[in-house]
């Protein structure tokens, strides 16, 4: 077995490209650090003390009831648009015993188109439906719901997943289901038939959309009839 013996503070002299001048240039550099100099670097930065960390004050938790709320007189629901959000992540807002007519919306459309919308969402019991949050809050979103909707009762759901499982690429869109429709699950919750639900977009009016799905697809003409019908009172 080949071994080198080395000696404390010297490198053989087969290593290559370094002599004993080099090793004494690099001693003649290198500071020399004294009991001293680390005793003066742990007094200035020194680690608090386990009764210094006791008395930091503990971050308390938020209070939601101080969050500015909107200038509105009617209560603001908190609790029914998170359930609202989430029957409509489960798929279960079209699962149900009568047709479905759904309202693609974003609140990026011109005021008086939304404010229509809502108006004949809430006389027809149709629902709404907007991709998400605004401005990624809750508190935000809700009100600017509350705004748009004022004391009207409409439905209104949040529910990014229904503009994949519709492929709906633009607003306002107007889905109306089939009554008793049955989905399957697939990569956006629940995914429906096509011939369970038809749908049409553009910059129009709830009955312009609802008679031009009864000429579109006549096998939906009497559900579209039926909502008309409400719509018209």
């Amino acid at each position: 077995m080949l071994g080198a013996v080395v000696s404390a503070g010297a490198l053989p002299q087969t290593t290559p490209g370094v002599t004993n001048a080099d090793i004494e240039r690099a001693q003649k550099v290198q500071p020399n650090i004294t009991d001293q100099d680390i005793e003066r670097a742990q007094r200035r930065y020194r680690m608090p003390t386990d009764e210094e960390l006791s008395r930091v004050p503990v971050p308390s938790a938020p209070n939601l009831d101080a969050l500015p709320v909107p200038r509105t007189n009617t209560p603001i629901d908190l609790e029914a648009i998170s359930k609202g959000y989430q029957a409509a992540m489960e798929g279960s807002a079209v699962l149900a015993s009568g047709p479905s007519l759904l309202i693609f919306v974003s609140f990026s459309m011109p005021e008086p188109t939304l404010d229509r919308l809502v108006d004949q969402a809430a006389r027809s019991q149709a629902v709404l439906v907007v991709r998400g949050l605004v401005g990624g809050s809750l508190a935000e979103t809700v009100g600017r719901v509350q705004r748009l909707i004022g004391p009207r009762r409409v439905a209104f759901e949040i529910d990014p997943q229904a503009f994949e499982r519709f492929q709906v690429s633009k607003t306002p869109t107007f889905v109306l289901m089939q009554a008793g429709a049955q989905g399957a699950p697939c990569g956006v919750g629940l995914c429906y038939p096509s011939e369970s639900f038809v749908s049409t977009s553009g910059d129009v009016s709830l009955d312009y959309a609802l008679e031009y799905i009864g000429r579109l697809a006549p096998r939906f003409a009497t559900d579209a009839g039926a909502y008309l019908r409400k719509l018209r009172g």
